[in-house]
């Protein structure tokens, strides 16, 4: 499947469908494919594994800044830094999209 053609099922967080979505899989652990959404449960279990107890806030936006930074780097290298494409694969106003690259120093 082609990234640009990815449909909003294809990041359902519903298991069935995420089961039945290549595009979403990685390598496979013990015979099963891996998704995306159980890389980010994994790392979050280590990171409140690591936590031991200690407060912490603003977890929502460590997690989105983790994720957020990532894909923007990875959809402007397989746009070639083309923003209009990039704005579009992502769903986002390119304006929108200069505002988050400029955010983590992608622009």
């Amino acid at each position: 499947m082609n990234s640009e053609t990815l449909s909003p099922e294809a990041l359902s967080t519903d298991k069935d469908s995420r089961q039945d979505n290549p595009a979403l899989h990685s390598e496979a652990v013990n015979g099963q494919s891996v998704t995306l959404r159980d890389h980010v449960e994994k790392a979050l279990h280590n990171y409140f594994d690591q936590l031991d107890g200690a407060p912490v806030q603003d977890v929502y936006q460590l997690v989105l800044s983790e994720v957020e930074a990532p894909l923007l780097e990875k959809v402007m290298a397989y746009t070639r830094n083309n923003q209009t494409r990039a704005s579009i694969m992502l769903g986002l106003n390119r304006g929108t999209l200069r505002k988050k690259l400029k955010q983590y120093g992608l622009l």
